[in-house]
């Protein structure tokens, strides 16, 4: 990789310039704190951060997340979308702690903040990277990548910065790890889209193993040292250690699934549309022919097969004319069963009835569409599945840009023109 001009240089790494429009971002042995007043060579804390900055934005990909990463590089090193950066740090928190209290006399350490606590710092290492309001950013009329910072970006990095927060607090639960707080970075691409940029690692965060203060793994240790020593030092590195390899169970196999029972093999199109819409929110789902009118004993025979596996399962029951598959399901399984009949338009007014009038003590929902039945029975799965409920909380979030970006065309499109 032909590496280029160096870019800039920070307290604990260093962005180069590549070619088409990348960059590699390449940490240092060091470790800092209070703005610089703390520094300290921590030799392996390059190859540290790089492998936890590289899982946690893997994982974030995976879900949905956008970002500036490309791929890990080397040991100390990953490459990126080359993005100007917004020079705004912008920090959530679940439980008061650190300099929250401070600048919030009265606050009692724990407070758990819900929705969680969302605050800026205007990056300014001579100043102390002084807090912002938001009206403050505004009137800042910072200007990167041909993007003026509005309100409209404002909205939406507080959306992505609360839903990354989220999703990373939903993982670090599944450990036995609670996300206490974290500050993260926005740039703006080459197309003037706002992802997320800079690093995550172990400098970004507060984690507390068991929700325990006592038991901190993250960066604060070194800020509470009074004398740095080499124990010291070397007891912040087994953190970062510990940290980078729980990463390595961010993502576990799916705890559950989904079954689609259809009643014919002509149902076959839209049972697929179902498994392939299951399929992008990362579980599997697996398609069977059955018939509850005319093979009774069979499609309970199946429904004991899953069953026995002892793992979460959303049966979808997909029966057109009159549908026994699911009401059958619903009343001999304790796994949720989600009605979703390829209805027709010559009897599919009469036919779904089938679907929704059912008798006393039945409890399966009916969804019209295939993607309605996959994000019925994702939600269903997501109660015991981080990774799913993640992918579900990104998905929504991009679709709210999505929307609010529309919004703004519209409006700027009916402006130009003269419109009220």
């Amino acid at each position: 990789m032909l590496q280029g001009k160096k870019l800039n240089e920070g307290k604990t790494k260093i962005v180069y310039e590549l070619p088409n429009n990348q960059v590699l971002l390449q940490s240092k042995d060091r470790i800092s704190a209070n703005n610089a007043q703390k520094v300290n060579d921590l030799e392996g804390k390059a190859a540290i951060s790089t492998a936890t900055a590289c899982k946690v934005f893997e994982y974030l990909d995976k879900i949905g997340i956008k970002s500036h990463f490309i791929k890990k590089h080397s040991d100390t090193a990953f490459v990126c979308l080359n993005c100007d950066m917004i020079p705004i740090e912008w920090v959530t928190r679940r439980i008061a702690t650190g300099s929250f209290l401070k600048r919030n006399p009265g606050v009692k350490e724990g407070h758990r903040f819900a929705p969680p606590k969302l605050e800026i710092f205007y990056k300014d290492d001579a100043a102390g990277d002084p807090q912002w309001s938001f009206e403050q950013l505004i009137a800042a009329e910072l200007t990167h990548g041909g993007v003026t910072i509005g309100q409209h970006e404002i909205d939406v990095m507080s959306k992505m910065t609360v839903t990354i927060f989220e999703v990373l607090e939903k993982a670090w639960s599944a450990l036995d790890c609670s996300l206490i707080d974290m500050k993260i970075e926005f740039g703006i691409n080459s197309t003037g889209e706002i992802v997320l940029a800079d690093i995550i690692d172990s400098d970004s965060w507060r984690l507390w193993p068991s929700g325990d203060r006592r038991l901190m793994v993250d960066k604060q240790v070194y800020r509470e040292m009074k004398d740095i020593t080499k124990e010291g030092l070397e007891l912040v590195k087994r953190n970062f250690q510990w940290v980078s390899q729980k990463l390595d169970d961010f993502i576990p196999k799916p705890k559950g699934m989904a079954v689609v029972l259809m009643g014919s093999a002509s149902d076959q199109a839209h049972g697929e549309k179902i498994r392939n819409e299951c399929k992008k929110f990362g579980f599997v789902c697996e398609i069977r022919v059955t018939s509850a009118h005319k093979g009774t004993t069979e499609t309970l025979h199946i429904l004991a097969e899953y069953e026995s596996l002892g793992i979460p399962i959303v049966f979808i029951a997909v029966a057109g004319r009159s549908n026994g598959l699911g009401p059958v399901l619903s009343g001999n399984a304790s796994f949720p069963v989600i009605n979703c009949p390829p209805v027709k338009p010559d009897w599919g007014t009469e036919d779904i009835w089938s679907s929704l009038r059912l008798p006393s003590g039945l409890g399966c929902s009916t969804v019209m569409s295939p993607e309605g039945a996959a994000w019925c029975a994702a939600q269903m799965l997501s109660l015991n599945d981080h990774v799913i409920w993640s992918t579900i909380r990104a998905r929504q979030t991009n679709t709210w840009i999505k929307l609010k970006d529309d919004d703004r065309k519209v409006q700027e499109a009916l402006n130009a023109n003269g419109a009220h």
